[in-house]
């Protein structure tokens, strides 16, 4: 099967298209056959190797998994002996390492069945992002009806779920973004746009029952400026952060476990793991017209470097999709 791959660390410049064995089903795998798959911020940050400190776990001189790519959707292809939710010609989509490949291997408890209201490049821009959201604004922020909440990175993969959800859950949301993404932010639900290059949310006294943040561009004072006395901070990743590429969204995100502790308000860092029954509620909340992928552009798998090129240069709205 054709995958993209890579042996050592860099820019888009050391992905391949290559020619690999397709994998081979264990007994609670289900084979699929790979329609579409998303690019995520993870990827290129996997592609670099960076932060640095993540090569412990990456491998130290090259990736130790070498095709990229994490959510996807397609049809089961077969499924192993010990599978029985699942069989050849369903419609699925979920995560796993690998993505951007002709075909992949995946456990049966974190893929379900495709929402029926998504084409295959909707549905594959869905269950990272999606995931990341849902459990950052549920689980963590347990945002309810009539919660004041901020979402800072509004415009983008992550950004645009969580304005949809926030919104389905019965928040009164503000989405902070650039002035080019300001009306898609809007047209996704959001009550409130800022800015970001003409107004601080930190500054400007407005104060939130949650802040749920995917940029990393204040310090923890500056997003706690922004919160109710009761308030809760979410952190989850993000593109610029005083770590550099040594330890990266890291060094925010340890300062907020460390000030959890004493903090009068929520501080939480996320950790957003992949599971059947988050991807049962993407999918419902899709299915119901609450939830829609924005996609901005799609590229064949030839082509994945540039879509990575493109997500990491910063140019991306929402979303961008592989087709194989």
């Amino acid at each position: 099967m054709k995958a993209i791959a890579h042996d050592r660390y860099g820019s888009p410049d050391v992905l391949e298209l290559r020619e690999v064995d397709t994998p081979t089903v264990a007994d609670d795998e289900v084979l699929v056959r790979v329609h579409a798959a998303s690019v995520n911020a993870r990827d290129w940050h996997l592609m670099r190797g960076d932060p640095y400190l993540a090569r412990l776990g990456l491998g130290l001189s090259g990736p130790k998994t070498k095709i990229r790519g994490t959510d996807f959707a397609g049809r089961v292809e077969a499924v192993g002996k010990a599978v029985r939710r699942f069989r050849p010609g369903d419609e699925v989509f979920g995560e796993v390492d690998g993505a951007f490949a002709e075909y992949v291997c995946v456990r049966d408890d974190v893929l379900e069945p495709k929402p029926a209201a998504l084409s295959f490049e909707q549905a594959a821009a869905l269950p990272l992002a999606g995931n990341t959201a849902l459990m950052g604004l549920r689980d963590l922020g347990q945002v309810a009806s009539g919660h004041e909440v901020l979402i800072n990175g509004a415009s983008g993969g992550v950004g645009t779920f969580a304005v949809q959800i926030a919104k389905a859950f019965g928040a009164e949301v503000t989405g902070v973004c650039s002035a080019r993404n300001a009306e898609l932010v809007r047209s996704l639900g959001a009550d409130h746009v800022i800015d970001y290059a003409r107004e601080d949310f930190t500054r400007n006294g407005r104060r939130y029952d949650v802040v749920f943040d995917l940029v990393g561009n204040h310090s923890l004072a500056e997003f706690r400026r922004a919160l109710k006395p009761t308030g809760t901070l979410v952190l989850s990743g993000g593109g610029v952060f005083e770590g550099g590429s040594v330890v990266g969204p890291m060094a925010l995100l340890v300062k907020g476990q460390v000030m959890s502790r004493f903090a009068r308000h929520r501080l939480f860092v996320l950790t957003a793991t992949p599971s059947k029954e988050n991807l049962a509620t993407l999918r419902e909340l899709a299915d119901s017209k609450k939830l829609t992928p924005v996609v901005d552009r799609t590229y064949p798998l030839s082509e994945a470097p540039e879509a990575i090129r493109y997500l990491e240069g910063e140019h991306a709205r929402a979303k961008v999709v592989i087709t194989v």
